[in-house]
């Protein structure tokens, strides 16, 4: 049965700037939190490897001269039908059902990896160190802690993106924000062949026209573009004093 509730993120595709704001809050957050630690193997070596929940993947698109950058941030979709929980033998891979988010029983969990077979998006995180696979959780933790203004009740990344091209909310209510957001600017879901139906959309490059005025164009600042006349400079100079 489908949730009546379920919470996921909207990704604006034409106002991310690829910083990894995200992706540093979220490893911040996360591994002092309820689904940490996220440990890194050889941080600072040749090959760094390391458990993130949310990555940022960049693009170039097009031939040139007509090319563009586009940065795509991942994480776990929270699928509807989450092809990673029915594979997982000891159901430590779950969907709630007051929310939709999907999470990991760490104290059930194996580490035997088919949940990361079966997931079409490689959006599962197997840590080394205790050998359990981890997961993007929307920072359940901090979700739900009543304890935090209303306001700051939300995924650690959608409170660290500068530009706000990450948004949170219930996609099932067709009057927040996140449905609207969908709607308004033909929000998609990525890899809908796969048949998961994720939670979370994605909002596509959009040409937009920027009107630049002439008067814009003029430093408000410049000195030349004030009453008196500019300095004029003649005599001689502290190079022709300081000459041997």
């Amino acid at each position: 049965m489908a949730n009546e509730k379920q919470l996921a993120l909207v990704i604006d595709l034409n106002v991310c700037v690829g910083c990894h704001a995200c992706v540093t809050s979220c490893k911040e957050w996360n591994t002092s939190g309820w689904a940490g630690p996220l440990p890194d193997q050889d941080a600072y070596g040749k090959d760094p490897d390391g458990v993130f929940f949310n990555r940022v993947q960049t693009f170039e698109c097009g031939t040139f001269p007509n090319t563009e950058t586009v940065h795509f941030p991942k994480s776990c979709l929270h699928c509807e039908d989450p092809p990673c929980v029915p594979v997982c033998p000891t159901g430590a891979s779950y969907k709630r059902e007051s929310d939709g988010i999907v999470l990991v029983d760490y104290d059930k969990c194996i580490g035997c990896k088919y949940c990361s077979w079966n997931c079409p998006y490689g959006a599962r995180e197997f840590d080394e160190v205790s050998g359990v696979m981890k997961k993007c959780t929307l920072c359940v933790d901090r979700i739900t802690d009543e304890t935090l203004p209303p306001d700051r009740r939300k995924p650690a990344c959608v409170l660290a993106c500068p530009p706000g091209a990450r948004l949170f909310g219930d996609i099932k209510d067709p009057e927040s924000e996140v449905s609207r957001a969908i709607r308004d600017n033909g929000g998609y879901q990525l890899m809908p062949e796969a048949g998961t139906n994720p939670a979370n959309h994605y909002l596509p490059r959009r040409k937009t026209q920027s009107v630049v005025h002439e008067d814009q164009l003029q430093r408000a600042d410049n000195p030349l573009s004030r009453e008196a006349e500019p300095p004029k400079f003649g005599g001689p100079t502290i190079d022709d004093a300081s000459q041997w």
